[in-house]
């Protein structure tokens, strides 16, 4: 069968692997259409230090389950669609410990730290399935992104008092709108973009400031009336975006991290202490938080037509790839559809 490879850091190959046969604790999925996300761009441009390469990348899947192993569950049937859960769990670390599984300090994510799901098949355990056939086969591919943004919000614990300002309009911070916006708060979203703020507003957001061509701080004065958001959402993962989450934020407000700043990060601390802030990371999702982006779902609000950028055969990643490396701004969700 065909996968797609990233060779080397800007390399990208079709390769051909075998089939893999499934223990009897395992499904085996038909690949409809993989996610390409954030992670994805960081490892294709050799940015991403928890990857070694030659790897198989992926982990926004919608499959359909084509082969059960003898120990499967009577409910988990050929034929059904699926979405997963890509992250491993130790159950003995610190976080496992304290069921924050998403967070476990020997987590392997698939196509970061172990292969990932750009092939045509892929073995999964049944228990990392997430089976739902009220959705469709692009829906199910933007769960585990979503995801990633519900679960900030759950971090930031969010609620309809708050006023959220969401920094970064991508697939994640979409997902932190939505699910804001979902527990009643005011929401303001930032990004450089014009179009993602657009999709902004559909998604949830009541207010959306362009910091290219807007002045942020006064912006969120007077939006404010002076307070600085009580939470700030940082979904970006630069230096400039993590000092402007820590100077924007009200006092005693919380400000929530997910995007990694690929340098080091130079803060005022006197603001930590100053205002007396809680500033948490948010790493991947929960299975809470999976079942919540799938009832949203099913409510049809969803506006799956501006979050899907394009769908590319395997054969068109590469240049694909490239192009978004040199125009970041310019990409919501790219899939890869393996379903022909």
């Amino acid at each position: 069968m065909n996968a797609l490879q990233f060779e080397t850091p800007g390399k990208v190959n079709i390769i051909k692997v075998d089939v893999p046969s499934i223990k009897p604790n395992e499904v085996l999925l038909k690949v409809h259409y993989i996610g390409i996300c954030g992670t994805d761009l960081s490892t294709f441009r050799g940015l991403n230090p928890l990857v070694q390469y030659p790897v198989i990348p992926g982990h926004e899947i919608s499959a359909e389950i084509v082969e059960v192993g003898s120990q499967v569950p009577a409910h988990i049937t050929t034929g059904q669609l699926a979405t997963a859960n890509p992250y491993t769990h130790c159950g003995k670390c610190p976080s496992c410990k304290r069921r924050r599984y998403n967070a476990c300090q020997y987590n392997e994510t698939m196509g970061v730290q172990r292969g990932g799901a750009m092939q045509e098949y892929i073995i999964l355990p049944w228990e990392k399935l997430l089976i739902n056939e009220k959705l469709n086969k692009e829906q199910l591919a933007l769960v585990e992104p979503l995801s990633v943004g519900f679960h900030a919000v759950a971090r930031g614990t969010v609620t309809d008092i708050d006023t959220v300002l969401v920094i970064g309009c991508g697939m994640i911070g979409a997902g932190a709108i939505i699910r804001a916006a979902l527990r009643g708060a005011r929401v303001i979203a930032v990004d450089l973009d014009d179009h993602k703020l657009a999709i902004a507003k559909k998604l949830g957001a009541k207010h959306t400031i362009n910091a290219g061509k807007d002045d942020l701080p006064e912006c969120l004065r007077t939006i404010t009336a002076g307070q600085g958001p009580d939470v700030v959402i940082e979904a970006v993962g630069s230096p400039a975006t993590y000092v402007t989450a820590i100077e924007q934020v009200a006092f005693t407000g919380r400000v929530v991290y997910i995007g990694y700043a690929k340098n080091e990060v130079a803060f005022s601390t006197k603001l930590f202490v100053q205002k007396e802030l809680d500033i948490r990371g948010s790493r991947n999702a929960l299975p809470e938080d999976f079942v919540a982006v799938m009832n949203y779902m099913e409510s049809g609000k969803l506006p799956l037509e501006d979050l899907i950028t394009s769908k590319l055969a395997p054969a068109a990643v590469g240049q694909a790839m490239q192009d978004w490396s040199a125009r970041p701004g310019e990409v919501i969700k790219l899939f890869v559809d393996f379903s022909k």
